[in-house]
């Protein structure tokens, strides 16, 4: 028996809602329908970052336990201070690498190989929604579009995501971005 996508509905005035179950069939799509693989390297830095904050956390809380306070107490300047600059390291990773990257997908094609990128944006109380969708080739070359839509062009009078209109609007962002055309 093939099992069926079950529709989640969502509350369509809710813009944080909105964004994310529109951001997952885009999603669906780049690693479904255009048979992209998913990266997480993006994902993977950020968790390194905080694997490590915790672990100099934990390794403060564990000196501290076996040479109580006035013992430990270059130690503990230490740890914290290494914790409040990986903190600070975090925040310019997700802030300038990240950059609200939601997925990042690789295709082959042959012997050209591309990194898809995809980042979306609501601003507050508004019903817009930003894409950009950025194709990085193997040469280094990256391509960008966007689109912006109002939350009504993916969602029904019922709050569920019409997954038809997605892959329309992402075919042809995809479309754009791998022909060789150069735009003005």
């Amino acid at each position: 028996m093939a099992e069926t996508p079950e529709t989640v509905k969502i509350n369509k005035w809710d813009g944080a809602a909105a964004k994310n179950a529109i951001d997952d069939a885009i999603r669906e799509v780049l690693t479904g329908d255009l048979k992209c693989k998913e990266s997480f390297a993006l994902i993977d830095g950020r968790l390194f970052l905080c694997a490590l904050a915790v672990g100099v956390a934990l390794y403060a809380l564990l000196w501290d336990y076996l040479y109580p306070f006035p013992q430990s107490r270059l130690v503990l300047i230490i740890c914290v201070s290494s914790y409040f600059i990986l903190m600070g390291i975090l925040t310019l990773y997700t802030t300038f690498k990240e950059k609200g990257v939601f997925v990042v997908a690789k295709e082959k094609t042959g012997n050209n190989n591309r990194v898809w990128e995809a980042s979306s944006y609501v601003k507050k109380h508004d019903d817009k929604y930003n894409l950009v969708l950025v194709m990085r080739d193997a040469s280094g070359k990256s391509r960008e579009a966007s689109i912006t839509r109002s939350f009504a062009n993916f969602i029904d009078t019922n709050g569920t995501i019409v997954q038809p209109l997605v892959i329309n609007e992402i075919t042809k962002l995809y479309n754009s971005l791998c022909s060789d055309k150069k735009e003005k």
